[in-house]
């Protein structure tokens, strides 16, 4: 499998994985992600070369959105002066679940952020969704704290403000990264 930058082809795939993430989701009795995104903050993001691919021959399997730009008004000042790199849309095909792709992509994320001279991988997780805070702590990341103010990217109220983290690393994630070698962050 390989990690491949995300282009803007990819936009209609990337909506699907979400209205599919969805769907799983709201089977599971969680509500998150249940708010379309907006297709064209998704294109901001893929053209910001955030965006990335992992793919199987013609398959696309998953997705990973990785920045150096956090959410406003989740992290501290004091958490912000420290260099981290920021994990969102994590997304996996539901035809390829169950081989821990999502940890692997943590792990090529945690690797980036290494190699980008972070301190930290971070995240902000759906306040409500449990299993998928429990799986962030089994992937290694501590809670920080949940934010409940604020207002969602998407409209409506915060709802993903579940603050989690674990320390930049390299790591042996197994993808053939195709992908430009990460830039040092900026002081």
């Amino acid at each position: 499998m390989r990690i491949t930058l995300a282009t803007p082809a990819d936009l209609d795939q990337l909506l699907a994985f979400r209205e599919e993430a969805a769907s799983w989701i709201s089977a599971l009795g969680s509500d998150q992600w249940s708010r379309p995104y907006p297709a064209d903050r998704l294109l901001a993001t893929i053209e910001a070369d955030t965006v990335f691919m992992l793919r199987e021959g013609r398959n696309t399997v998953g997705t990973i959105t990785l920045t150096s730009e956090a959410e406003e008004g989740l992290w501290s000042e004091g958490e912000l002066a420290e260099p981290s790199m920021f994990v969102n849309k994590l997304t996996v095909s539901r035809d390829y679940a169950g081989r821990d792709l999502g940890g692997r992509l943590l792990d090529w994320a945690g690797d980036r952020a290494y190699r980008s001279e972070a301190k930290w991988l971070r995240l902000d997780a759906w306040t409500t969704n449990q299993q998928l805070q429990r799986y962030y702590l089994d992937q290694g990341f501590q809670h920080v704290r949940t934010v409940l103010e604020g207002t969602a990217v998407n409209g409506g109220p915060r709802v993903s403000g579940w603050l989690a983290q674990r320390p930049a690393r390299l790591a042996d994630h197994g993808f053939a990264d195709e992908t430009p070698s990460p830039e040092p962050l900026r002081a």
